[in-house]
């Protein structure tokens, strides 16, 4: 089995010896979905959480950190984040803000501190896998430690 490179996230986390694994699994191009990363680590797709940048009315861009299978509520996002309204930032500027591209974007590391925003569901579980910043590699670590790291809020996030 290859070594697995350290991304810039794992590194950060090195640094703050907060404890994680890197887990890898394989990338299909024309599926990029939280659920096929789901299907390929064989986890619950409950404990597979996707990254999402949005940009409120009020206080400009902020990131929601919800199950792979759930939609964002803009409206909820939108007032955990103390906007009035709030919308999905362009895919093309995706990069340019955070560092990171669709599919490979991790709440760790990007290029700025943006406030975030983890779904409740993240803490009632021992460990949850998020992006560790490039496609095809995973982060297994408990919620509460990145939660902690990242200087998140828990809030209702999601449409029922």
């Amino acid at each position: 089995m290859a070594k697995i490179q350290k991304t810039n996230v794992a590194r950060l986390l090195d640094k703050a010896r907060i404890d994680y694994d890197l887990v890898a699994y394989e990338v299909d191009e024309n599926d990029l979905a939280a659920t096929h990363v789901a299907a390929q680590l064989g986890e619950p797709i409950e404990q597979v959480f996707k990254t999402l940048v949005l940009r409120g009315d009020r206080h400009g861009l902020f990131v929601c950190v919800i199950p792979g299978d759930a939609e964002v509520d803009l409206k909820k996002a939108a007032k955990a984040s103390g906007n009035k309204k709030a919308e999905m930032i362009a895919m093309k500027e995706l990069l340019p803000l955070t560092g990171y591209i669709r599919g490979g974007c991790s709440p760790i590391g990007m290029k700025k501190p943006f406030p975030t925003y983890f779904l409740s569901t993240a803490t009632t579980f021992s460990y949850i896998y998020v992006s560790a910043g490039q496609r095809g590699l995973q982060l297994r670590i408990e919620p509460a430690a990145l939660i902690g790291y990242v200087g998140a809020e828990v809030a209702d996030l999601i449409t029922e």
